[in-house]
């Protein structure tokens, strides 16, 4: 069932049962300012947008992974990749209550893992409003590389990609 572990945190997809809960994190003002242009969503929408990651995971085998503290039931993120022209794009967010705790790094590093190891996905990009210094932070500390600017909506975006290990690395790292 695409179930992810890191050190802290286990992942899961995000199911329609999640609705609720996930409708709620994404309506958080800290959340919805760069993940929805500061656009507050409607339940339907959100249910979109959980169908969506359903329908990718099946198709894709990745979508919207839920992430929960090794401690807790409650959601603390998501991470995950959306299809996007063709091409994997990253998305992640934390409850703003956790932050500056290293959730969002490890957990788009379980789904890179993930996505390189299993799926053989050979380069994932990302986009993220420029005045988001966070989630700068967390593109450049898993290795991203930023790979242009724009202005897109009248908000500026900066983009970033990344490949997927050679195999030769992975094998020196499990040597």
């Amino acid at each position: 069932m695409n179930l992810l572990h890191s050190d802290r945190l286990h992942l899961r997809p995000c199911q329609l049962e999640d609705l609720d809960s996930l409708h709620n994190l994404w309506c958080e003002a800290d959340i919805r300012r760069f993940l929805f242009d500061d656009r507050q969503i409607s339940c339907e929408e959100a249910q979109t947008f959980i169908e969506a990651s359903i329908a990718s995971f099946s198709n894709h085998g990745y979508g919207i992974w839920l992430f929960f503290d090794n401690h807790s039931d409650q959601i603390a993120g998501f991470a995950g990749l959306l299809q996007t022209e063709e091409l994997p794009s990253l998305i992640f967010g934390v409850r703003p209550q956790l932050w500056g705790r290293g959730y969002a790094t490890e957990a788009t590093l379980a789904v890179l893992d993930y996505a390189f190891a299993n799926l053989g996905i050979k380069y994932i990009v990302a986009d993220v409003d420029e005045p988001n210094d966070r989630s700068i932070r967390v593109l450049e500390t898993i290795g991203m590389s930023r790979t242009k600017r724009a202005i897109v909506n009248e908000r500026p975006l900066l983009y970033y990609k990344i490949y997927a290990p050679s195999r030769e690395n992975i094998k020196n790292d499990r040597d």
